[in-house]
């Protein structure tokens, strides 16, 4: 029983074969009284088995996922599918279209607005129907994500600590058959993690993997075949896609933040001057770069400086930078249990 929600769609999800339309999201406005947010959505089935539900585009500026999910979408053979995949490559699809983080109807972060809202703006609207409907029929998830335009990142993947011992198997086994370089666990503690997707998935017992493929609102290429290949092995691996080619994953890292000296902010605004790339190992204390003052470039530039050890994660894209801007996040590793 999914309750009230405004959002609608014509798509059948227990029919069988590939269907291909609209998530349609109740807008008016000046020009459209009646109008809706059209979101793309693919829902391809064949008999009974597991349902994943896939998701790119939360964040407009995020592209590796929208690209792969838009190719798998397009090559699945319904008769190739053991029970259900749920596509959706641009779920946030007003942010995806002007290109931005946050959606340009109602500045909504999506991924920062979960459960979501049956009668809110449209942002909540979306994330209350992908809760109670579509996250309410998965057995896994993956939402596939980038540092957009404020920052970069080494292709990671993440999921959640906090769960009962059987759901931290299953998130390990849906990571290591993703096979990104590095996955990161974390408890959802910082960054608006409890209204995040994969909390919400948490909340009801859904198994999410979430992943970082790069940044600078750019196409990473090692991004986009890190979630390419990493699609198909999980799909494989839980018995949707039995007969797909895939290749073996290499191992992942497993590592975590470790607390709030893992994160560099930006304590003046000015041009920020990294010192250290994606994936160096620093130290607390070791020169992390300069910001140089815009208005009184006389002056020396001030330096900013790591406050924990860790591998680094994800650095700032964007050189200006104002009081506030997070600089780097750190990784360190998970010690064994």
């Amino acid at each position: 029983m999914t309750g009230f929600t405004q959002v609608w769609t014509p798509l059948d999800f227990e029919a069988d074969g590939k269907q291909c339309d609209w998530l349609r999201v109740p807008h008016s406005t000046d020009l459209s009284g009646y109008g809706v947010v059209p979101i793309p959505i693919v829902c391809i089935r064949n008999g009974a088995g597991p349902t994943a539900l896939l998701m790119a585009g939360s964040h407009g500026d995020e592209y590796e996922g929208q690209v792969a999910l838009a190719a798998l979408a397009r090559e699945i053979d319904p008769a190739d599918v053991r029970g259900r995949i749920i596509i959706l490559p641009a779920l946030n699809a007003p942010a995806v279209e002007a290109g931005r983080r946050v959606s340009p109807l109602d500045a909504g972060n999506l991924n920062r607005s979960f459960p979501g809202d049956p009668v809110g703006g449209p942002t909540a609207m979306i994330a209350h129907y992908v809760t109670t409907v579509l996250l309410a029929m998965a057995d896994l998830a993956i939402d596939l994500h980038a540092g957009g335009r404020s920052c970069d990142y080494l292709p990671c993947a993440l999921i959640r600590s906090g769960g009962t011992e059987t759901e931290q198997r299953e998130l390990a086994d849906l990571a290591i058959a993703f096979g990104a370089p590095v996955t990161s666990v974390s408890d959802g503690s910082g960054g608006g993690g409890r209204t995040t997707f994969s909390a919400a998935g948490q909340g009801i017992g859904v198994a999410v993997l979430t992943a970082e493929l790069g940044g600078r609102a750019t196409l990473s290429r090692e991004g986009l075949a890190i979630a390419e290949k990493g699609l198909r092995r999980v799909l494989k691996r839980f018995g949707i896609l039995p007969g797909v080619k895939t290749d073996t994953a290499s191992p992942t890292r497993f590592m975590r933040v470790w607390g709030r000296e893992a994160f560099v902010y930006a304590m003046r605004k000015g041009l920020f001057e990294p010192a250290v790339e994606l994936g160096a190992v620093v130290q607390s204390g070791q020169p992390a770069g300069v910001i140089h003052c815009i208005d009184r470039p006389w002056q020396e530039p001030e330096p900013v400086a790591f406050t924990g050890d860790g591998l680094v994660a994800c650095r700032r894209a964007p050189m200006l930078t104002a009081p506030g801007d997070c600089l780097y996040k750190l990784l360190v590793d998970v010690e064994p249990c």
